[in-house]
């Protein structure tokens, strides 16, 4: 099928072999990086490719997740597991959202400062629950569940939480759960790891849709 028919079919990644040439320097210093990211550490292979998965989620790359996903497989990860690492996704998106509802709060509030984010503005997360109480009642169970002990350990889902909060740029996702993970014990070395694992994914969305690039550019 051309990609007239399909933007995503799974033979344009072959594309992804011209790089070397198109480019190689840069070629061979992404994957030096990617080597680096996924190699065993404070966080195992099998960890930081679950948390690759759950990333992948965020940056919506069909590529990223096929290749992921089997990596996962690979290293010993159960498809239970994926799919809470990826509701932990799923929650973190949505607080992302809950959470910035105190900007909206402040834009309509006359005391408001000039600052748009400050930790102090969490305080502020019960006026959506005043105004929408059904809503986000819902919403707080969901999230409850969704990091909750399970297949994966509640410490093991709060790395996955600080990882996604830096792919979906939340700042006070990274705050919440960066506190959460501390107080589980979760090492700085583990949360570093896992912060570079969304990095590489970050680059790894743009990196594989490159494939796309090439196939347009062919039939241009």
């Amino acid at each position: 099928m051309t990609l007239a028919g399909s933007f995503y079919e799974t033979s344009q990644a072959q594309h992804l072999s011209k790089l070397k040439d198109l480019a190689p320097e840069q070629t061979k210093a992404f994957a030096a990086f990617n080597d680096g990211v996924f190699k065993d550490g404070a966080l195992t292979k099998k960890e930081k490719e679950i948390i690759a998965v759950t990333v992948a989620h965020v940056t919506e790359c069909p590529y990223c997740i096929d290749s992921h996903t089997k990596k996962a497989k690979k290293e010993g990860a159960t498809l239970e597991e994926l799919v809470e690492g990826v509701y932990v996704t799923t929650a973190v998106e949505a607080g992302g959202a809950v959470t910035h509802s105190t900007n909206m709060h402040n834009t309509l509030s006359d005391d408001a400062g000039d600052v748009l984010y400050e930790r102090s503005n969490l305080k502020n997360l019960n006026q959506l629950g005043k105004h929408a109480k059904d809503a986000f009642q819902g919403y707080s169970g969901f999230n409850e569940a969704a990091m909750k002990e399970g297949e994966l350990s509640t410490k093991f889902k709060e790395i996955v939480a600080v990882a996604v909060g830096h792919a979906t740029l939340c700042p006070y996702c990274i705050d919440v759960h960066t506190k959460n993970a501390d107080k589980l014990g979760v090492s700085r070395e583990e949360l570093s790891e896992a912060v570079l694992v969304a990095s590489a994914m970050l680059a790894g969305g743009s990196y594989a849709h490159m494939a796309n690039m090439i196939e347009s550019y062919g039939e241009a």
